[in-house]
């Protein structure tokens, strides 16, 4: 089986080869042959899919340190005291909606500002011992909580967008930002309402700041451009909101990471 891989490998060059090179012969019809060069200024929208990730650093004594009865506020029966053993994040999808304006800086540079609106989910898993003492006898048990931040950003990044020469209706390119998100959802009054009062909920801060890379793909057509974008989004701020307790004392930091597959329109 191994000493079949590079036959297959080769295979899968050779299909990608040959198309190319079958399309380069061809005599192909210039969509929007001036499309770059007519514009200073072209104007899009983006609909897209993403997918949160919340990347959790635990505090450097997870294992060995105990927490009172103070800092359990709702695990029942309460016991007299808890440790937390492991602590993780789970990805959900989400989407995103956003206008695109786009000012070109030369040949192969533009700068793009795309404001959007993008909802996403994130849960938190902890997997927890909780020590009892009842009637001279000590009881050991091991619970698993899961808190889910929900999370509606407004997000306003800049970019700098480098275009590789155009080949025929196609123009791949790269792309470098930042980008500042205000979350409208995580620290919500409503949300507080609605949670169970036996279900402590777990914030994040509303501020962030994110650095963004990425590749697109631009597909030249008679009447539009349509473009294909990855993208990955780093959060620089620690988002956890700390407020006493189990969930938030055993964390030590939390950032933000967002990938995302965007489909453009301009």
């Amino acid at each position: 089986m191994k000493a079949a891989r590079p036959f297959i490998l080769s295979l899968v060059i050779l299909a990608f080869v040959f198309p190319i090179s079958a399309i380069g012969q061809r005599k192909v019809v210039l969509n929007m042959p001036t499309y770059d060069q007519d514009y200073l200024f072209h104007f899009g929208f983006v609909l897209g899919v993403n997918q949160s990730f919340a990347s959790i650093r635990p505090i450097a004594d997870l294992g060995t340190r105990v927490f009172d009865s103070t800092y359990l506020p709702d695990i029942l029966p309460l016991p007299d005291s808890a440790r937390v053993l492991s602590v993780n994040s789970t990805p959900i999808p989400g989407f995103v909606i956003s206008i695109v304006g786009n000012m070109r800086m030369g040949k192969h540079f533009d700068l793009q500002f795309v404001p959007s609106l993008s909802f996403g989910d994130r849960t938190i898993n902890y997997e927890i011992e909780t020590y009892s003492t009842f009637a001279g006898k000590d009881s050991i048990q091991r619970i698993t909580k899961t808190k889910k931040i929900p999370s509606t950003y407004i997000n306003f990044p800049l970019e700098i967008k480098y275009k590789a020469m155009r080949y025929n209706n196609f123009r791949p390119y790269l792309l470098a930002g930042a980008q500042y998100s205000l979350d409208l959802a995580s620290q919500a009054k409503k949300r507080e309402q609605k949670a169970d009062k036996d279900d402590k909920i777990v914030k994040f801060n509303q501020n962030d700041i994110y650095l963004e890379a990425g590749v697109g793909f631009d597909f030249y057509n008679e009447w539009f451009k349509f473009g294909l974008e990855l993208k990955m989004m780093y959060g620089v701020m620690d988002v956890l909101k700390h407020e006493n307790n189990i969930y938030t004392e055993s964390i030590d930091k939390v950032n933000s990471k967002i990938f995302q597959v965007s489909f453009t329109f301009e």
